[in-house]
């Protein structure tokens, strides 16, 4: 790296709050994860077992290697701008955290490059391919290349405190709404249980980003019978599916107060949420795998001591039966994180070397101790999870994915300022949805759009 592009990192880094590699010719890997903080048990899994099991593999094969691990403490959308900052510029991490989602736009704008272009045969010749399925690689994948290799995937599911529900009579053991009147209404006993509680968290506004599209509005819109794009890609602008997700949006947020409206509309909303989870005030949130195996893991920020007792969950209804996307009775939506190569790496083959042995079989087993997880790996058990176990065979099976578009991004933060329109009260639903139509077409131009009955 160069001295022009090394200060250009530093200083791009000290405003983010960064730790530093120690040496610009060290390998260095860069992820939202800090040590005893956010994604507490990624950072300990790379510190404590990645880098010191690469780095003795390097060395056995006579090959002396440093790698540094630098924790990044701030938001998923700060972490983006970051990532686009440092690859832009020449700088930054050798290899790179980065969710699935955002792979089409950097591709697009000449930020990411094709693993095998990077570091050559050794990719295709790779041992893991043969165990992560064609949808798994396509999490990391545009137009059919790998640009990454994911952790693992999610579902989305509904989860809930059994305190809550039992204290408002409701069966927890059986506890699955079969429509979103059902669910409300046990939101509403709830909250007659307990008039100062949120029962009810979904994710809406731009203050949690993708949390918004993908946790809140993109499971509600599921229930309807609709997704994001219709079957030939065209965005959805105008809909009675949208109107019935906004219209759910107010019924919880502005008209019962069935859910934390400030929360929604906070720079920290999203902690505020789970926080309201861990103490008792939410009952019941949709949310990730992530939710359940690290938010929750005892002895995190927002860790539950007895989270495998208290916490329950059920899958997310349709707006009623037979009526969610390609007429299932309960939907949910599957995402991918996992790492990528920064493109102007001076250090192509010990990036992919270091890419590939976080990725096999023996560190992502390894990995598991830290923090169990659905992983990437097909030969990579869960044999310790029951919420994995039991939603790998219920959810797994209902699961989609968000547009693999180059547009999506801007798309999906029109949809954030959509749902913050009705959850402020600011907008009607149909002022809002009007809103989000023209924007979009602004976007993606009117004929890669859609409006229907």
């Amino acid at each position: 790296m160069s001295k022009t592009l090394r200060a250009l990192f530093l200083s791009s880094a000290a405003t983010m709050g960064m730790a530093l590699p120690a040496q610009a010719d060290d390998l260095s890997i860069i992820c939202r994860c800090v040590v005893g903080g956010v994604n507490s048990e990624t950072a300990t899994w790379i510190r404590d077992s990645v880098i010191p099991g690469f780095t003795a593999a390097m060395a056995a094969e006579g090959r002396e290697i440093t790698v540094n691990l630098i924790e990044f403490g701030g938001q998923d959308e700060q972490m983006t701008q970051q990532l686009a900052l440092d690859f832009s510029t020449g700088a930054g991490a050798d290899v790179a955290a980065f969710d699935g989602f955002l792979i089409p736009s950097f591709v697009e704008g000449g930020l990411l490059r094709p693993l095998e272009e990077i570091a050559g045969s050794a990719v295709t010749d790779w041992e893991g391919w043969d165990n992560i399925s064609e949808g798994s690689k396509a999490l990391m994948s545009y137009n059919g290349v790998p640009y990454g290799i994911a952790l693992g995937t999610d579902v989305r599911a509904i989860f809930a405190r059994r305190d809550m529900l039992e204290a408002a009579g409701i069966d927890a053991d059986n506890w699955q709404p079969t429509s979103w009147d059902e669910l409300l209404d046990d939101a509403r006993a709830v909250q007659a249980a307990n008039p100062d509680s949120f029962p009810l968290q979904l994710n809406a506004g731009m203050n949690m980003g993708e949390a918004t599209t993908m946790q809140g509005y993109f499971m509600a819109l599921l229930g309807t019978g609709q997704s994001v794009v219709d079957d030939e890609g065209r965005y959805i602008v105008s809909s009675q599916g949208i109107l019935d997700v906004l219209n759910l949006y107010r019924t919880i947020f502005v008209e019962e107060g069935l859910g934390d409206q400030r929360a929604q509309l906070l720079g920290d909303g999203r902690n505020q949420t789970f926080a309201n989870f861990r103490d008792g005030r939410t009952a019941m949130l949709v949310e990730g795998d992530w939710f359940f195996n690290s938010v929750l893991n005892p002895g995190a920020e927002f860790g539950l001591d007895d989270r495998d007792d208290l916490v329950v969950w059920a899958s997310m209804p349709a707006q009623e039966p037979g009526a969610g996307y390609r007429g299932q009775d309960f939907v949910t939506v599957s995402g991918g994180t996992g790492f990528v190569i920064n493109p102007n790496t001076d250090m192509p083959d010990e990036a992919w070397a270091l890419l590939a042995f976080m990725n096999s079989q023996e560190e992502l087993t390894n990995f598991q101790t830290f923090r169990e997880a659905r992983r990437i790996r097909i030969d990579v058990d869960t044999p310790n999870n029951p919420y994995l176990q039991e939603t790998q065979v219920s959810l797994l099976p209902l699961t989609t994915a968000r547009p693999n578009d180059p547009d999506y991004n801007r798309v999906s933060a029109e949809i954030q300022r959509m749902t913050e329109s009705v959850v402020s009260g600011e907008m009607t639903p149909e002022e809002a949805m009007a809103q989000f139509r023209t924007a979009v077409i602004g976007i993606v131009g009117e004929e890669r759009t859609v409006t229907l009955d």
